[in-house]
């Protein structure tokens, strides 16, 4: 994974959310496993290696990606977060390989010194580097489809007061309930993809979210940690494609089927919330469509489905000449300067919650 991270890196991403970790890293995953045309369908799970094997390829990217903005001559630090992902239940997250996980995410020097030590061979100046040994202090808690209320609240409330790490949850697509999710995948944006009841009846439910949310930023304010949510996970559905085997029931829908989805319910949970909690997007983000994403005021964008298809992660190339077309077509020396130029309102908050209402009547159209 670690030349995926550089590759990234190479090409402009600077928020990198890992591939998420469990307990259970020995399963046996089925092939294929991803289907990805216009929008994507995965099976439940796609991840192959061990945890001990995960976090050395996470740390072979934080130092290669640190010999690379020394080499390149950038001053200053890498601007690079290392977002980590864990799951997918409390009883998973406290088991052992986890815990380590967690201990070395937080400090590695032992294993960094190791690793310096090997490379200054090759790369003398690596001596005069400054790698933290803190690979990561954030988290993206991603749960099971159908995980209950409070084991979401749970393993957030731990991540927060034990871990003291900045959290994110994830959150379904099924929030919005039945009628409106179904109503604008199928009818507006005329996908055949069937979302059986049970994604429903099993999945979380709005007033149990926002309750969770209210108690979740107490905890981090207290912690003075920062609290968010992430929108959205894949959207469960039935399996009616050949390319899974036939013992794959459900299959899990991501890229740009989600995305009037997902920009709904970010609108919908941004005025419940009053503008309170800061969210984090990864629902179909592409290079057409970015601007007005930043313009939403989401803290971060997470992009995975679009650079599975032909060109990688060199497409992230696009997606930034798109923002600064957006920039120069607006005037706008920077990202909160797009927001409440695109709003015509210089209060941040106002023209955040100006510019998601305008785009989630726009990806209805």
């Amino acid at each position: 994974m670690s030349q995926n991270i550089i590759g990234a890196w190479l090409m402009g991403g600077r928020y990198i959310e890992l591939k998420t970790v469990q307990t259970l890293d020995e399963l046996e995953v089925a092939k294929p496993c991803i289907d990805m045309q216009d929008e994507g369908y995965n099976c439940e799970w796609s991840k192959e290696l061990k945890i001990k094997q995960s976090f050395n390829e996470y740390l072979n990217a934080w130092i290669a990606i640190h010999i690379l903005h020394h080499k390149f001559g950038f001053k200053g630090n890498i601007d690079t977060i290392f977002n980590m992902s864990v799951g997918y239940n409390l009883e998973g997250i406290l088991q052992d390989n986890v815990q380590w996980f967690f201990e070395k995410m937080n400090n590695c020097e032992s294993e960094l010194k190791a690793k310096i030590s090997e490379i200054e061979d090759i790369y003398p100046e690596i001596k005069n580097i400054d790698i933290p040994s803190q690979i990561s202090d954030n988290i993206t808690l991603s749960t099971m489809h159908g995980c209950p209320a409070d084991e979401i609240e749970s393993i957030a409330s731990y991540l927060l007061s034990k871990k003291k790490l900045h959290t994110y949850v994830k959150l379904n697509p099924t929030l919005l309930g039945p009628e409106m999710l179904r109503n604008i995948l199928n009818k507006t944006s005329n996908f055949k993809t069937n979302v059986p009841d049970i994604a429903f009846e099993h999945d979380l439910k709005y007033p149990d979210a926002l309750n969770i949310i209210s108690a979740l930023q107490s905890v981090a304010k207290k912690e003075n940690l920062q609290f968010g949510l992430k929108l959205t996970n894949t959207l469960e559905s039935a399996n009616n494609k050949d390319v899974f085997g036939s013992d794959v029931d459900m299959m899990y829908m991501s890229g740009s089927s989600l995305h009037p989805l997902s920009i709904n319910m970010a609108n919908k949970l941004n005025k419940d919330l009053k503008g309170e909690i800061p969210f984090s997007f990864s629902a179909g983000a592409d290079a057409f469509n970015v601007s007005d994403v930043l313009a939403c005021s989401f803290k971060t964008v997470t992009v995975s489905s679009d650079l599975l298809k032909p060109g990688g992660y060199m497409r992230l190339n696009q997606y930034f000449e798109e923002i600064q077309k957006s920039l120069d077509k607006t005037n706008a020396k920077d990202i909160q300067n797009l927001i409440t130029t695109a709003a015509k309102n210089e209060n941040l908050d106002s023209a955040r919650a100006i510019n998601l209402e305008n785009y989630a009547k726009e990806v209805l159209e």
